[in-house]
């Protein structure tokens, strides 16, 4: 069998885990997660991280591995996966990639875009029309700039909004005119899942998830994290709306409504990004028979895997 990577994708709540977890069991093998908010180990409820059960189940990588306080890039995470990658080849056949974040995740199929540096004075210009302003004007810099970026990044990731506009101001030029097309040559087969339902379905899942992580101490957790707000990492759905209701901006039935409303936006802006790349595979989740069915015919028969070694 050649080594493959099976990379498993789709929009917040539609059950990714619960299926790489079938799949490392399948195949014994280890889970590289490629969802950044999970990096972070004083972001637990807020993430949906792989609960202490599952993660006995099957090893996971790349989950608890950072702090709210490090700078991470995409640049680092393809750099430190592909390292790992082809540790965990020496002893598997078979790899599992989960995740919901499109760049970290096109990062290890395609590689990632070199980008111009910018300058600290740029970047530091940018930050503070964050702390001052707020998340909108960044939202609003970016939509007029780069519209084509705009709808497929995380709006509400304060970091990739400032990422992309230090390279428009560094280079006149909108940030989507530096991704090309060129993929880069990776030495093992990959092949790609995506995981969808329908739009009514994955909403109810959404806003039970929610409520669930409210039950479960989301509030709390996001007010002992209230000191780093600051921080890029805490910029994120189901953390700042709380940080409104806490400044008495919204309500907690408010904050707990636009938590809902904007992680419903992030995983429709989530299935457009992934539905641009053409070599994913499509399942429901429940599919389970037909998905298993599919990934034996390809790695019995390498031919027709879509991205080959």
């Amino acid at each position: 069998m050649a080594k493959t990577l099976i990379v498993i994708a789709g929009p917040t709540a539609i059950g990714k885990t619960t299926l790489a977890i079938k799949l490392a069991q399948k195949y014994h093998t280890e889970i590289i997660s490629a969802d950044s908010r999970q990096f972070y180990r004083e972001m637990e409820i807020g993430t949906a991280k792989p609960s202490l059960e599952e993660l006995k189940v099957a090893k996971h990588h790349f989950i608890n591995s950072l702090s709210v306080n490090d700078h991470y890039t995409v640049g680092d995470y393809e750099k430190e996966a592909l390292l790992l990658i082809d540790e965990l080849f020496k002893k598997h056949d078979v790899i599992i990639l989960v995740g919901g974040s499109g760049l970290f995740i096109k990062a290890i199929i395609d590689g990632f875009d070199d980008l111009p540096a910018s300058s600290e004075e740029i970047r530091k210009g940018l930050n503070d029309l964050f702390k001052i302003q707020g998340i909108t004007s960044l939202q609003k810099k970016l939509k007029e700039v780069d519209p084509v970026f705009y709808n497929e990044v995380d709006l509400n990731n304060p970091q990739r909004l400032i990422r992309a506009l230090e390279v428009y101001e560094t280079t006149g030029k909108p940030f989507s005119d530096f991704r090309n097309d060129t993929k880069k040559k990776r030495p093992f087969d990959i092949i790609q899942i995506g995981l969808n339902i329908e739009r009514e379905k994955l909403y109810e899942n959404i806003n039970l998830r929610v409520d669930l992580m409210v039950d479960n101490g989301l509030v709390q957790e996001v007010l002992a994290l209230r000191q780093f707000r600051h921080l890029n990492p805490l910029n994120t759905v189901g953390y700042s709306e709380l940080f409104d209701y806490f400044d008495e901006k919204l309500t907690l039935k408010e904050a707990i409504g636009q938590i809902k409303q904007n992680t419903r936006r992030f995983a429709k802006r989530q299935l457009t990004w992934f539905r641009k790349a053409k070599d994913f595979k499509w399942f429901e989740p429940q599919e389970d028979e037909m998905l298993f069915s599919y990934l034996e015919s390809v790695l019995e028969d390498p031919a027709h895997v879509v991205r080959k070694s």
